[in-house]
């Protein structure tokens, strides 16, 4: 991979840690700024819509900058947005920069996968998404461990600038190490919104968001499920939440070796095995041994479908900036949809279980979203030929 891959791969973790380090810093914000625990969760919800809806508008706004422009330029607008929570003195100022902070995240997301599909060529784009996408897994690995132990050090403010300072660096490895191109004239934005009429790319879509939002509506409830449910003493969850994050990490970079060539059968095969693991989770939830196995189960194989979910919505498409933005956005829905589907079950009466169980159930429908895809495959496949004659079935 050229080095310029890995600088936006920091820089993709720098922005997903400010997206999920508000869950490390609840009681902190809550309190400095006089509102409640939930109300700081809220700001999550804030996060993830302004990249549903905001970060497609501006992938398009910037559609006539270079790209290598575009990404400095929406670097900034983050700088800004951080910058603006850390000063924040009142509950609806951070709400304002978390709506900045969003939109400049979902949009960079779009922009640096193009960019390193630019770098390395379409036959690599699985191995480049993995490489971008552990980003998003080293941000839930090292920097919501990080925030958090700088918030109880010192206070949330120094967690958001120190986020805000690595930011910066990204700003200048961005400008030094990420080579120009991409110039306005090639970004064909016209040929991009007309593969939005393309039916196998909103199946894309839907896998993407569906698939994602399995695994998020079992994880947002699993430090309640370990403790409340498997019975692990509270100073044990962070050890299982370290022991997961490292399982992202490895199966993200075993997913990344083989999503170009591989793409559907590790979709396949990913999405019936996080099926099963959610049953079988959902089965054992009471017991402490299956339960580990089964949260590093998840770890290796849910999260780390990304880099597949990823070259399936480009070959079905193309590689362009606002389809890539787009399934941002699809991903996000599924991070709001997995979570609200999870607490309805709770509230119903279901137990602790019925996160895994929704989960399931969200990865059976994203399998299913793969067969029509399946059959256009087959269909587009010539037919064996017979003394040179076509032979069809």
């Amino acid at each position: 991979m050229p080095f310029a891959v890995y600088v936006l791969a920091v820089a993709v973790c720098c922005l997903n840690t400010t997206e999920i380090m508000v869950a490390g810093l609840l009681q902190g914000i809550a309190g400095d700024l006089g509102v409640s625990v939930a109300a700081v969760g809220y700001l999550v919800s804030v996060y993830a819509v302004g990249m549903v809806v905001g970060g497609p508008l501006l992938t398009i706004g910037l559609s006539r900058t270079a790209q290598k422009r575009a990404l400095l330029w929406l670097l900034a607008v983050f700088v800004v947005g951080q910058t603006i929570g850390a000063l924040a003195s009142a509950y609806w100022v951070l709400v304002v920069a978390r709506v900045l902070t969003a939109l400049a995240a979902s949009a960079f997301f779009g922009v640096s996968a193009a960019v390193c599909i630019r770098l390395v060529g379409a036959e690599r784009r699985g191995r480049a998404m993995s490489a971008l996408y552990g980003g998003i897994m080293v941000a839930q690995v090292v920097g919501l461990p990080a925030a958090t132990f700088i918030e109880q050090r010192l206070d949330w403010r120094a967690s958001f600038w120190a986020v805000d300072l690595l930011a910066l660096g990204c700003v200048a490895a961005v400008a030094l190490k990420v080579p120009a191109g991409g110039d306005p004239d090639t970004l064909d934005l016209r040929t991009e919104l007309r593969d939005f009429r393309n039916w196998r790319l909103w199946g894309a879509y839907s896998t993407s968001a569906l698939a994602i939002g399995a695994v998020v509506a079992a994880f947002t409830y699993l430090s309640l499920i370990l403790t409340d449910a498997a019975h692990f003493t509270p100073s044990t969850v962070p050890v299982l939440f370290a022991v997961y994050g490292a399982a992202t990490v490895v199966g993200n970079t075993v997913v990344g070796r083989f999503a170009d060539r591989r793409t559907r059968p590790i979709l396949f095969g990913g999405l019936a095995a996080v099926t099963l693991v959610l049953a079988a989770f959902a089965l054992s939830v009471a017991h402490q041994a299956p339960v580990v196995v089964c949260t590093v189960l998840l770890g290796l194989i849910g999260l780390p479908l990304n880099p597949a979910l990823a070259a399936r919505v480009m070959s079905v498409s193309n590689e362009g900036a606002l389809v890539n933005t787009v399934n941002g956005s699809a991903i996000n829905i599924g991070v709001m949809l997995g979570p609200w589907l999870g607490g309805m079950g709770i509230s119903a009466g279901l137990g602790l279980a019925a996160p895994l169980w929704i989960g399931a159930v969200m990865a059976v429908c994203a399998l299913a979203t793969l067969l029509p895809d399946l059959r256009a495959r087959s269909e587009e496949e010539p037919a064996p030929e017979r003394d040179g004659k076509a032979v069809r079935a």
